[in-house]
């Protein structure tokens, strides 16, 4: 280490003036017996600061003019580089913040780790710092002497106490409150690691710009996009008219199933799905009916007709060998469950009721129910209606969303759990009793479940759209405040991460948890791409470079192709690119 070193003080109007200092070590060297003299720092030009102010050597640091007056190499590098980076304002409480790094950029670099902040010759330093110590017969150190040897080493006076503490309490996982050499490269190198996979992370992955657009007929708009097992893409126009399609948007077939009448009013759809084990095509319209249609050659099957409520919402789930759920939300806020026991034979057994009109074979709600293989379950949930709805087979349970902030996402049971046995012989007994009645029929008022059987997560202006991913027990959501927020499972209180960057209302989300992505669209066009583990923006593409114009209408991601098809007055592809 090099003698009388001339230091200056930390005051900004001091920078005539220049001490000697001794060698790095001799202030904790047991055989130094004369103490160094204290040194009078000029005198502050700050209001309410005293004129003059003793100070040691211990308070400087080993750095000259030249180099305290340019900022020091890792922040230089840092700053360039972020440089590069296109960063998005969040909401005014965000604003101010945002102002002042712009106006100071070394104000928010300043403030992020030690391990951050390091250099490498910072660590040779350090590591000759503990060679010393280790010759003086000290192996380790404790915090106070750690503490001394980072700032005398790195000569980072922006690094607190604090900073240095948690650093120390980090390496010191046995909890001795002492450290060693190898255990801080230890834990540097996986800190480093770390910084690593997150660096590689934000560069491997882009899209394919501009998107692949397939224009189409002009007409209503795609409420769904399905995505088969054979890769075959289902889209279905609020009209009726449903198109057959390819991961290349190739058109393979399509047919509309509505027929229009002068003299009776268009149905319309309001959403629809797949039963994958029976080869049907399950549609819900604005006429309060739930119709089923051959999904080979789109022939109407059959249709349940006298619901209560709206669907606005539709799914699917296939429970047992000849069991299966059809849930669908509607515009009380209410999720529906239709459970069926011998579904086979039950579908066949409706084949053969009468048709109306002579269109399908028609069974009405209320004697849909009297079968022994058919049970409504109806739960009232939201206080408005319902956005989003999905059944989760690997949680046993339906999540729901809606723009009641109360009830914004919930996440409940198809049966209560409580007493189950109970309520399902409670509900068969019900509808015994219906048989023989004559009247008007009501399925009664929808029940609430109890506070055990459902979690839920409130959400300022309520959520439009959520994602699922089982890998992570993880919910993501989004909606009209333009956040997205990320929540673990069995934690409703608080949010886990909120991604902050969309300047118009989020559309869609969607997880990938074989890459570790978020992908998210908002109204605007804007497609972003998250990185799950950093909770950073990976990339961006407006509208303008993607292509990507019109009003959403529909969005679903393809894995197999890693690609996300997007609806509006033609379809687009956005294809993920792996750098």
């Amino acid at each position: 280490m090099y003698q009388n070193m001339k230091l200056r003080p930390s005051s900004a109007l001091g920078r005539l003036e220049t001490y000697s200092a001794h060698s790095l070590f001799s202030e904790i060297r047991q055989d130094v017996s004369v103490p160094n003299p204290p040194v009078t720092q000029r005198a502050k030009t700050a209001v309410g600061t005293t004129k003059a102010q003793t100070l040691s050597p211990s308070d400087y640091t080993g750095e000259d003019s030249e180099q305290i007056q340019t900022p020091p190499e890792w922040l230089e590098k840092e700053m360039i580089r972020r440089q590069q980076r296109r960063y998005s304002l969040g909401l005014v409480d965000n604003v101010m913040e945002s102002l002042q790094n712009i106006a100071d950029p070394t104000r928010s670099l300043r403030k992020e780790k030690f391990e951050q902040q390091v250099t490498l010759e910072q660590l040779h330093r350090l590591k000759k710092a503990f060679e010393e110590l280790e010759n003086n017969g000290k192996n380790s150190l404790d915090l106070d002497a750690f503490k001394w040897a980072v700032k005398k080493c790195t000569g980072l006076r922006a690094t607190s106490d604090e900073q240095i503490e948690k650093l120390f309490m980090k390496i010191d996982f046995t909890a001795t409150g002492k450290i060693q050499w190898e255990q801080f490269c230890t834990y540097m190198q996986l800190d480093y690691s770390e910084l690593e996979d997150s660096y590689l992370r934000r560069r491997k992955i882009t899209f394919v710009l501009p998107a692949t657009i397939q224009e189409i007929v002009h007409g209503d708009p795609i409420l769904r996009v399905f995505l088969m097992q054979d890769s075959t893409l289902i889209m279905v126009r609020e009209d009726g008219h449903i198109s057959f399609w390819s991961t290349q948007l190739k058109p393979k077939r399509d047919k509309a199933i509505f027929e229009k009448s002068i003299k009776k009013m268009t149905k319309w759809v309001t959403d629809f799905t797949i039963m994958t084990q029976y080869n049907k095509l399950v549609l819900a319209t604005g006429d309060r009916e739930i119709q089923l249609y051959e999904l080979s050659n789109l022939e109407p099957y059959c249709q349940i007709t006298g619901l209560e409520t709206m669907p606005l919402k539709l799914d699917y789930c296939g429970t047992d060998s000849d069991e299966c759920m059809i849930l669908y939300g509607d515009d009380k806020g209410c999720v529906n469950i239709l459970l069926f026991t011998s579904i086979g034979e039950t579908l066949r057994m409706w084949k053969k009721m009468p048709r109306p009109d002579n269109i399908m074979p028609t069974i009405v709600l209320e004697n849909a129910i009297l079968s022994p293989h058919v049970t409504l379950i109806r739960w009232k949930v939201h206080g408005d209606w319902v956005t989003q709805m999905k059944y989760y087979d690997s949680i046993k349970a339906v999540i729901s969303a809606s723009n009641d902030e109360s009830t914004a996402l919930v996440i409940g049971c198809t049966v209560g759990t409580t007493n189950v046995e109970q309520q399902m012989k409670d509900i068969k007994d019900h509808v015994k009793d219906l048989k023989g009645r004559r009247g008007a029929f009501t399925p009664g008022q929808p029940q609430r479940r109890a506070s055990g059987d459902q979690t839920v997560f409130r959400v300022y202006k309520g959520v439009k759209t959520f994602a699922f991913c089982k890998k992570n027990s993880l919910v993501v959501t989004g909606g009209m405040d333009r956040i997205i927020r990320l929540w673990n499972l069995y934690m409703p209180a608080w949010a886990t991460g909120m991604l902050r960057g969309h300047t118009a209302p989020i559309f869609f989300l969607e997880v990938s948890s074989e890459d570790n992505k978020i992908f998210s669209i908002a109204t605007d066009n804007t497609v972003k791409i998250w990185d799950l583990q950093s909770q950073t923006c990976l990339f961006t593409a407006c509208s303008k470079s993607s292509g990507i114009r019109g009003e959403l209408t529909a969005c679903i991601y393809i894995p197999e192709i890693r690609a996300l098809c997007v609806t509006t007055d033609s379809f687009a592809l956005l294809q993920v690119k792996l750098k």
